[in-house]
């Protein structure tokens, strides 16, 4: 089993606009709402990847019937530990005009400390039972960094990371399998610029030396890269003549990431089957929904080169 968890999803509005103008009134073509979030993306991707999966999210107010229908449409296995905070609202303005996407981001809302306790004790018992782990996404407002800590030493199996900053490097010591955070969030997280390939790679190997077993960066449709302790691989994802919507497109990798991960595969074939899943994200409306039987011949497509 794969378990996509986190504390901060979304129930997410998508609004197309034929053309979108700053400042006035913009009528939108299309309105979808569905469920989001880096965990419930990264849940979603693995389950359509096919074999046994569970998504564990905290979730609380109106939108929660609403995130089980989904669910529960899909077929996705899920857990949720409920809280008194609502799950927050974000919403995806696309202008089909220029192509430009605007996110609108609602922060996660503070949970009490009986509700991270139960998180904690929920996670501990679906960790017992995965072949991996993906732990993805930010904490609420008012969580401690500590607390990612506190989730991976209840981690028995490999786990892809998929968060930056102090919570990242404090947990690096427990030598997590793959840590992505992508290009940007890795600059913030060593709060200095990364724009040479030079520059990325010295940080991508010091996450390494600190635990790291793997470091795999993402950069949009730029080059992916991958380091080990002693290892350095560069991939190109393909080109995308027609892109619909990039949002969850790094979320969808995590997950893949795992469900490779928890199949046995190699770590090379891992990230060109994240890299072949993140591009079939981009090119439809809804986040993660992804089609199984055609990702192994598009991964095949994804070249690749080993620096080092």
């Amino acid at each position: 089993m794969i378990l996509s968890a986190g504390l901060t999803p979304a129930w997410q509005q998508i609004l197309v606009f034929d053309s979108f103008r700053y400042g006035e009134v913009n009528r939108a073509a299309e309105a979808i709402w569905c469920a989001s979030g880096k965990v419930f993306n990264a849940g979603i991707a693995v389950h359509h990847l096919g074999g046994p999966s569970r998504t564990l999210a905290t979730v609380g107010g109106p939108a929660v019937a609403q995130i089980e229908a989904e669910f529960a449409a899909l077929g996705a296995p899920y857990r949720w530990v409920r809280t008194n905070a609502a799950t927050r609202i974000c919403t995806t303005l696309l202008d089909r005009a220029t192509g430009s996407i605007t996110e609108l981001v609602e922060n996660g809302r503070p949970l009490t400390s009986d509700e991270l306790h139960a998180f904690r004790q929920v996670y501990a018992e679906e960790a017992a039972r995965a072949d991996a782990v993906v732990l993805i996404g930010s904490l609420p407002q008012g969580t401690p960094d500590s607390y990612y800590r506190e989730l991976l030493e209840r981690t028995p199996c490999p786990a892809v990371l998929d968060f930056r900053g102090d919570g990242l490097l404090s947990v690096l010591d427990l030598q997590p399998y793959i840590v992505k955070p992508n290009r940007e969030e890795l600059a913030k997280t060593f709060g200095q610029p990364l724009d040479s390939d030079e520059d990325l790679l010295a940080a991508m190997r010091t996450l390494n030396a600190r635990g790291a077993q793997w470091v795999v960066i993402t950069q949009g449709a730029s080059a992916v890269w991958a380091t080990s302790s002693d290892a350095i691989y560069r991939f190109q994802p393909p080109a995308i003549a027609r892109p619909v919507n990039p949002i969850a497109s790094g979320d969808t990798m995590a997950g893949t990431l795992a469900w490779a991960t928890g199949a046995g595969r190699p770590l090379p074939e891992a990230v060109r089957l994240g890299i072949a899943a993140a591009a079939q994200n981009v090119r439809q409306l809804l986040p993660s929904r992804l089609n199984r039987h055609t990702l192994e011949a598009e991964a095949a497509e994804v070249r690749t080169e080993q620096a080092g």
